[in-house]
Protein backbone atom coordinates (compact mmCIF):
# COMPACT_ATOMS: atom_id res chain seq x y z
CA UNK A 1 0.00 0.00 0.00
CA UNK A 2 1.39 3.36 -1.03
CA UNK A 3 2.20 5.90 1.67
CA UNK A 4 2.22 8.75 -0.85
CA UNK A 5 0.45 11.86 0.37
CA UNK A 6 -1.45 13.86 -2.22
CA UNK A 7 -3.50 16.99 -2.57
CA UNK A 8 -6.36 17.33 -5.04
CA UNK A 9 -7.27 20.84 -6.22
CA UNK A 10 -9.81 21.99 -8.81
CA UNK A 11 -8.86 25.08 -10.75
CA UNK A 12 -11.25 27.24 -12.73
CA UNK A 13 -10.47 29.07 -15.91
CA UNK A 14 -12.58 32.04 -16.95
CA UNK A 15 -12.17 34.01 -20.15
CA UNK A 16 -14.07 36.62 -22.13
CA UNK A 17 -13.64 36.55 -25.89
CA UNK A 18 -15.09 38.93 -28.45
CA UNK A 19 -17.01 37.07 -31.19
CA UNK A 20 -15.60 37.63 -34.66
CA UNK A 21 -17.87 35.37 -36.74
CA UNK A 22 -21.52 35.89 -37.71
CA UNK A 23 -23.79 32.87 -38.09
CA UNK A 24 -27.16 32.86 -39.83
CA UNK A 25 -29.20 29.76 -39.02
CA UNK A 26 -32.06 29.26 -41.46
CA UNK A 27 -35.02 26.87 -41.37
CA UNK A 28 -36.83 25.75 -44.51
CA UNK A 29 -40.16 23.96 -44.14
CA UNK A 30 -42.84 22.62 -46.45
CA UNK A 31 -45.54 19.97 -46.64
CA UNK A 32 -46.60 17.93 -49.68
CA UNK A 33 -48.88 14.92 -50.29
CA UNK A 34 -46.12 12.60 -51.42
CA UNK A 35 -42.85 11.77 -49.68
CA UNK A 36 -40.84 12.20 -52.89
CA UNK A 37 -42.42 15.63 -53.42
CA UNK A 38 -41.22 16.78 -50.00
CA UNK A 39 -37.69 15.59 -50.75
CA UNK A 40 -37.70 17.27 -54.17
CA UNK A 41 -39.02 20.60 -52.89
CA UNK A 42 -36.53 20.56 -50.01
CA UNK A 43 -33.66 20.04 -52.45
CA UNK A 44 -34.97 22.77 -54.77
CA UNK A 45 -35.38 25.28 -51.92
CA UNK A 46 -31.85 24.53 -50.72
CA UNK A 47 -30.46 25.17 -54.20
CA UNK A 48 -32.41 28.45 -54.39
CA UNK A 49 -30.92 29.46 -51.06
CA UNK A 50 -27.43 28.78 -52.41
CA UNK A 51 -28.28 30.90 -55.46
CA UNK A 52 -29.29 33.79 -53.17
CA UNK A 53 -26.07 33.58 -51.14
CA UNK A 54 -23.62 33.10 -54.02
CA UNK A 55 -23.40 36.82 -55.06
CA UNK A 56 -22.18 37.71 -51.55
CA UNK A 57 -18.98 35.69 -51.67
CA UNK A 58 -20.31 32.35 -50.42
CA UNK A 59 -19.34 29.09 -52.06
CA UNK A 60 -22.24 26.68 -52.45
CA UNK A 61 -20.51 24.35 -49.99
CA UNK A 62 -20.54 27.12 -47.33
CA UNK A 63 -24.22 26.40 -46.66
CA UNK A 64 -24.13 23.60 -44.08
CA UNK A 65 -26.97 21.32 -42.95
CA UNK A 66 -27.51 21.17 -39.18
CA UNK A 67 -30.65 19.02 -39.22
CA UNK A 68 -32.96 17.47 -41.80
CA UNK A 69 -36.17 15.50 -41.33
CA UNK A 70 -39.29 14.41 -43.21
CA UNK A 71 -42.22 13.43 -40.98
CA UNK A 72 -45.80 12.37 -41.57
CA UNK A 73 -48.35 15.08 -40.72
CA UNK A 74 -51.91 14.63 -39.46
CA UNK A 75 -54.83 16.90 -38.68
CA UNK A 76 -57.66 16.43 -36.20
CA UNK A 77 -61.29 16.41 -37.28
CA UNK A 78 -64.60 15.69 -35.60
CA UNK A 79 -66.90 12.95 -36.81
CA UNK A 80 -70.10 12.13 -34.94
CA UNK A 81 -68.80 13.86 -31.80
CA UNK A 82 -65.60 11.82 -31.94
CA UNK A 83 -62.24 13.44 -32.67
CA UNK A 84 -60.17 11.55 -35.22
CA UNK A 85 -56.96 12.14 -37.13
CA UNK A 86 -56.29 11.93 -40.81
CA UNK A 87 -53.11 11.94 -42.81
CA UNK A 88 -52.45 15.20 -44.70
CA UNK A 89 -48.95 14.78 -46.09
CA UNK A 90 -45.21 14.72 -45.48
CA UNK A 91 -43.57 17.72 -43.85
CA UNK A 92 -39.91 18.44 -44.35
CA UNK A 93 -37.77 20.59 -42.07
CA UNK A 94 -34.27 21.57 -43.14
CA UNK A 95 -32.08 23.60 -40.77
CA UNK A 96 -28.97 25.13 -42.31
CA UNK A 97 -26.30 27.61 -41.37
CA UNK A 98 -23.82 29.91 -43.04
CA UNK A 99 -20.94 31.66 -41.26
CA UNK A 100 -18.72 34.58 -42.22
CA UNK A 101 -16.35 37.05 -40.60
CA UNK A 102 -18.51 39.66 -38.88
CA UNK A 103 -19.42 42.50 -41.20
CA UNK A 104 -22.68 44.43 -40.66
CA UNK A 105 -22.68 45.71 -44.22
CA UNK A 106 -22.47 42.18 -45.65
CA UNK A 107 -25.04 40.96 -43.14
CA UNK A 108 -27.51 43.67 -44.17
CA UNK A 109 -27.13 42.76 -47.85
CA UNK A 110 -27.57 39.04 -47.19
CA UNK A 111 -30.71 39.52 -45.11
CA UNK A 112 -32.18 41.90 -47.70
CA UNK A 113 -31.53 39.35 -50.46
CA UNK A 114 -33.13 36.57 -48.42
CA UNK A 115 -36.17 38.70 -47.60
CA UNK A 116 -36.71 39.46 -51.28
CA UNK A 117 -36.06 35.98 -52.63
CA UNK A 118 -38.56 33.18 -53.46
CA UNK A 119 -37.22 31.26 -50.46
CA UNK A 120 -38.77 32.44 -47.19
CA UNK A 121 -36.91 30.80 -44.30
CA UNK A 122 -37.08 31.60 -40.64
CA UNK A 123 -33.72 32.72 -39.38
CA UNK A 124 -31.71 33.29 -36.23
CA UNK A 125 -28.65 35.48 -35.91
CA UNK A 126 -25.84 34.49 -33.61
CA UNK A 127 -22.17 35.23 -33.15
CA UNK A 128 -19.26 32.91 -32.44
CA UNK A 129 -15.47 32.76 -32.61
CA UNK A 130 -13.34 31.81 -35.60
CA UNK A 131 -10.81 29.71 -33.65
CA UNK A 132 -12.58 28.02 -30.71
CA UNK A 133 -9.71 25.57 -30.15
CA UNK A 134 -7.29 28.41 -29.40
CA UNK A 135 -9.77 29.82 -26.87
CA UNK A 136 -10.21 26.38 -25.27
CA UNK A 137 -6.45 25.98 -24.92
CA UNK A 138 -6.15 29.40 -23.26
CA UNK A 139 -9.02 28.46 -20.95
CA UNK A 140 -7.38 25.20 -19.91
CA UNK A 141 -4.09 26.97 -19.25
CA UNK A 142 -5.85 29.44 -16.96
CA UNK A 143 -7.60 26.59 -15.13
CA UNK A 144 -4.31 24.73 -14.49
CA UNK A 145 -2.64 27.95 -13.33
CA UNK A 146 -5.52 28.59 -10.96
CA UNK A 147 -5.25 25.05 -9.56
CA UNK A 148 -1.50 25.47 -9.00
CA UNK A 149 -1.95 28.81 -7.23
CA UNK A 150 -4.60 27.35 -4.94
CA UNK A 151 -2.45 24.28 -4.23
CA UNK A 152 0.54 26.49 -3.37
CA UNK A 153 -1.55 28.49 -0.87
CA UNK A 154 -2.92 25.34 0.76
CA UNK A 155 0.41 23.54 1.04
CA UNK A 156 2.19 26.60 2.42
CA UNK A 157 -0.53 26.99 5.06
CA UNK A 158 -0.20 23.30 5.92
CA UNK A 159 3.60 23.40 6.09
CA UNK A 160 4.08 21.02 3.16
CA UNK A 161 5.47 21.38 -0.37
CA UNK A 162 4.22 20.38 -3.80
CA UNK A 163 6.08 17.67 -5.66
CA UNK A 164 5.21 15.98 -8.97
CA UNK A 165 1.78 16.08 -10.60
CA UNK A 166 0.12 12.67 -10.41
CA UNK A 167 -3.04 13.18 -12.46
CA UNK A 168 -4.91 15.89 -14.35
CA UNK A 169 -8.63 15.39 -14.91
CA UNK A 170 -10.49 17.38 -17.51
CA UNK A 171 -14.13 16.83 -18.41
CA UNK A 172 -13.70 17.35 -22.18
CA UNK A 173 -17.22 18.76 -22.19
CA UNK A 174 -18.53 20.86 -25.06
CA UNK A 175 -18.12 24.61 -24.56
CA UNK A 176 -20.67 26.87 -26.19
CA UNK A 177 -19.06 29.81 -27.98
CA UNK A 178 -22.30 31.26 -29.34
CA UNK A 179 -24.00 34.54 -28.48
CA UNK A 180 -27.60 35.20 -29.54
CA UNK A 181 -28.56 38.89 -29.81
CA UNK A 182 -32.14 37.79 -30.59
CA UNK A 183 -34.10 35.53 -28.27
CA UNK A 184 -36.21 33.95 -30.96
CA UNK A 185 -36.38 33.02 -34.63
CA UNK A 186 -37.70 35.67 -37.01
CA UNK A 187 -39.59 35.44 -40.25
CA UNK A 188 -37.88 37.45 -42.94
CA UNK A 189 -41.10 39.43 -43.42
CA UNK A 190 -40.28 41.05 -40.06
CA UNK A 191 -37.10 42.45 -41.59
CA UNK A 192 -39.31 44.88 -43.50
CA UNK A 193 -39.42 47.02 -40.35
CA UNK A 194 -35.64 47.49 -40.50
CA UNK A 195 -34.27 50.66 -42.13
CA UNK A 196 -32.99 49.82 -45.60
CA UNK A 197 -30.89 51.36 -48.30
CA UNK A 198 -30.23 50.24 -51.85
CA UNK A 199 -30.42 46.46 -51.62
CA UNK A 200 -29.44 46.28 -47.96
CA UNK A 201 -30.79 46.51 -44.42
CA UNK A 202 -29.10 48.89 -42.00
CA UNK A 203 -27.67 46.48 -39.43
CA UNK A 204 -26.04 48.12 -36.42
CA UNK A 205 -25.20 45.17 -34.18
CA UNK A 206 -22.20 44.97 -31.86
CA UNK A 207 -22.25 41.61 -30.06
CA UNK A 208 -21.23 41.42 -26.42
CA UNK A 209 -18.22 39.40 -25.29
CA UNK A 210 -18.80 35.68 -24.76
CA UNK A 211 -17.87 34.55 -21.26
CA UNK A 212 -16.88 30.90 -20.90
CA UNK A 213 -15.40 28.87 -18.09
CA UNK A 214 -14.12 25.38 -17.44
CA UNK A 215 -12.46 23.42 -14.64
CA UNK A 216 -9.47 21.13 -14.30
CA UNK A 217 -8.71 18.90 -11.31
CA UNK A 218 -5.02 18.30 -10.55
CA UNK A 219 -3.54 15.88 -8.04
CA UNK A 220 -0.03 16.58 -6.69
CA UNK A 221 2.20 14.53 -4.46
CA UNK A 222 3.10 16.50 -1.38
CA UNK A 223 6.07 16.18 0.95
Amino acid sequence: MSNMRTIRVTGKGLIKVHPDMTRITMTLEGMYPEYTDSLRHSAEDTERLKDVLSPFGFARSDLKTLNFSVDTAFESYKEKDVYRQRFIGYKFRHVLKVEFESDNDRLGKVLYALANSPVRPEFRLSYTVKDPEAVKNTLLGKAVTDAREKAAVLTEAAGTTLKDIQTIDYSWGEINFEFHPMNRNLMLEECAAMPSGAGSYDMDIEPDDIEVSDTVTVVWEIA
